[in-house]
């Protein structure tokens, strides 16, 4: 039989029928292989179709074959198992920082991963309480350009934005650009911040910002500064002293918890800190917080369940915060 001029693509069209037709429950025939390669303009024999699969199997494709007239071809196993695709999907589509559009995007890669029969239960909906997702579709390409800059040791350019009332944009500083050196990236209450050295603030210093809020970023020449002041900084447990990732001197703190409310506490600061038991059957604990309003709203979530201890200064500041929220209802 004389080759066809496609015929140097057919190992490749059958790897990818197989992929995309079939799993561990639906198989292919070989009059159906014979056939879709007829369809992409590619003549093939029985003979060169099991050479193929073989040299495929040889590369590391678990191809089950059944013999017999009604025999088929099944890819049983692939990179990705069926319940990680699932887990994965169900991420993306709950994730809060991906609009709808991109989430929409990364579920389509997804399902290229698996077969066609299978992709179609990866058409799922997940319902998180309390999410939405962001109105700034370029936070997807932000991320990546902010790892970018870290890896290259370069300073970064962006403009910074709100909301307002009536749904649009308005750029902080009157649209001025914002020159920073970016050192991490880090996932808190749903979003993702970048951590970086403003060496334009009096004084110089560490600063936080909402990557989807950020606006025309690019990465700029100059060499990173503030280095020496993030040399010696745990990420792990700069986060965990911040809530909503506000800005200040973390301080060592005393706090007291019902004893339901362990998991909680270990979600948030860890499970290496020190657990004291009190008489009552509560717990106290010291961690490391900055005294901000995000802590004190998070703290005060918990009713009576939770009561900050020390220090003096920070107790005040919690009973101030407390009494300015009670007296909007009086």
């Amino acid at each position: 039989m004389p080759k066809s001029e496609k015929q140097k693509m057919k190992l490749l069209v059958l790897a990818d029928l197989l992929r995309r037709e079939t799993d561990e429950e639906h198989g292919i025939s070989m009059n159906e292989i014979l056939s879709r390669l007829e369809s992409e303009g590619i003549r093939a024999e029985r003979k060169s179709i099991y050479d193929d699969i073989r040299t495929l199997e040889d590369y590391g494709m678990d191809i089950v074959s059944t013999r017999g007239r009604s025999g088929q071809y099944r890819l049983v196993h692939r990179a990705f198992e069926l319940p990680e695709l699932k887990l994965l999907v169900d991420a993306v589509q709950s994730c809060r920082f991906l609009s709808a559009k991109k989430s929409r995007e990364l579920i389509r890669k997804l399902e290229g991963l698996t077969s066609r029969h299978e992709a179609q239960s990866l058409q799922r909906q997940v319902y998180a309480a309390g999410r939405r997702k962001s109105m700034n579709e370029s936070i997807y390409y932000s991320i990546d350009m902010i790892h970018a800059a870290i890896s290259q040791d370069r300073q970064i350019a962006f403009r910074y934005f709100e909301w307002t009332p009536e749904k649009k944009i308005r750029l902080r500083r009157e649209g001025s650009f914002y020159r920073r050196s970016p050192y991490a990236l880090i996932w808190d209450s749903e979003n993702y911040y970048l951590v970086a050295f403003d060496h334009t603030a009096c004084p110089p210093g560490i600063r936080h910002y909402r990557v989807d809020k950020m606006k025309d970023l690019s990465i700029v020449r100059t060499p990173r500064l503030g280095k020496e002041l993030f040399a010696d900084i745990d990420m792990a447990e700069y986060a965990s002293s911040r809530f909503g990732m506000f800005g200040g001197t973390p301080q060592s703190v005393e706090l007291r918890f019902a004893s339901h409310l362990a998991g909680v506490v270990f979600d948030r600061f860890g499970k290496d800190i020190t657990v004291l038991p009190c008489p009552d059957g509560s717990f106290r604990i010291h961690a490391d917080a900055v005294i901000s309003p995000q802590f004190m709203g998070w703290l005060s979530g918990f009713g009576t369940d939770a009561q900050l201890l020390g220090p003096p200064e920070a107790v005040t500041q919690y009973i101030q915060f407390c009494e300015t929220m009670l007296a909007q209802y009086k």
